[in-house]
């Protein structure tokens, strides 16, 4: 599932077996915002994101989980005005997990979001000027719409491990959203921070709430007709435990930290980017869960 950051986890209760790493929701909810394509007015693309993970128990080594989520998305931005922006993630979600317990395929729409801004900050030096420093500063807010599957059985003995499975939170949740950008001559420096709030659904689940922030370094280098952003980053999420009739599930939240490297390349109206990101330091299920690697690729049009 998408992605913007995946947990994993372990259900051990009593002699119940599960799948090994259901348990800390698989991504259910997660977004990613990443750097976003230069444009004036408005753009629309496609965007691909994996994420890998496995999973062993340390009481048990014959249960494991090995799994791997994916996301298409349609993404799109309009500014409205000069202080005003609006972005909308529409995603299918592919999700496959391989266990002791045997193979598990699930897929289709996921959670709908949109976000809205207001830029707070803008720094634009003058054209006949000789400064080469800007700066622009944006805050929103969005809302998660409940439009991703979310269907169990609230009397199942399993419900916590079949609910981190779903294809969407089945909750109204809400975001909150910084973007900072600072470009000095070639140089750039993206920055993103965003929490996530998480409300109880239907079935008395409520998924943990999240914060996400990066920070991307660029260059920038203007060919004939191409411009190619090549980019260094740093990504940190933390998600807090899920909760079941407001009693904590156990070994759910973790905190991922990651490096990234990866470049947008655009011409004339259209963007392509990519990049790959790999873990530095992780903390899930005391250790039994490993997050391996995610990686983002996307082909944006402006209009």
């Amino acid at each position: 599932m998408k992605k913007t950051f995946i947990v994993l986890s372990i259900l051990l209760i009593s002699s119940i077996k599960t799948i090994a790493c259901d348990i800390c929701g698989c991504g259910v909810g997660n977004y990613y915002i990443g750097i976003l394509p230069q444009f004036d007015q408005r753009f629309i693309g496609i965007r691909y994101n994996y994420s890998h993970f496995t999973t062993r128990m340390a009481d048990d080594t014959t249960q494991f989980s090995k799994d791997f989520y994916q996301t298409v998305e349609l993404w799109g931005g309009w500014n409205i005005g000069k202080r005003f922006q609006v972005l909308t993630l529409l995603p299918y979600n592919i999700n496959h997990q391989v266990s002791d317990d045997g193979v598990n395929n699930r897929k289709g729409l996921g959670d709908i979001m949109v976000l809205a801004n207001y830029k707070l900050l803008d720094i634009t030096p003058d054209k006949e000027s000789n400064k080469k420093v800007s700066q622009q500063l944006w805050i929103g807010g969005g809302i998660n719409f409940a439009t991703g599957k979310f269907d169990i059985e609230q009397n199942a003995p399993d419900v916590a491990a079949i609910a981190n499975g779903q294809l969407g939170s089945g909750s109204t949740d809400f975001l909150l959203n910084t973007m900072y950008n600072l470009h000095i001559g070639n140089w750039g420096i993206n920055t993103n921070a965003n929490y996530k709030i998480n409300t109880v659904n239907k079935d008395g689940f409520r998924f943990g709430n999240k914060l996400s922030a990066s920070s991307f370094a660029y260059y920038t280098i203007n060919a004939v007709a191409v411009t190619i952003n090549p980019n260094i980053g740093i990504l940190y999420e933390h998600n807090d435990g899920n909760q079941l009739q407001n009693s904590k599930v156990n070994l759910t939240g973790g905190s991922l930290l990651q490096g990234s490297v990866g470049a947008e390349i655009s011409f004339n109206k259209i963007a392509v980017g990519f990049n790959t990101q790999l873990p530095i330091a992780q903390n899930f299920a005391e250790n039994q869960t490993k997050a391996k690697s995610k990686g983002m690729v996307h082909i944006s049009f402006a209009f």
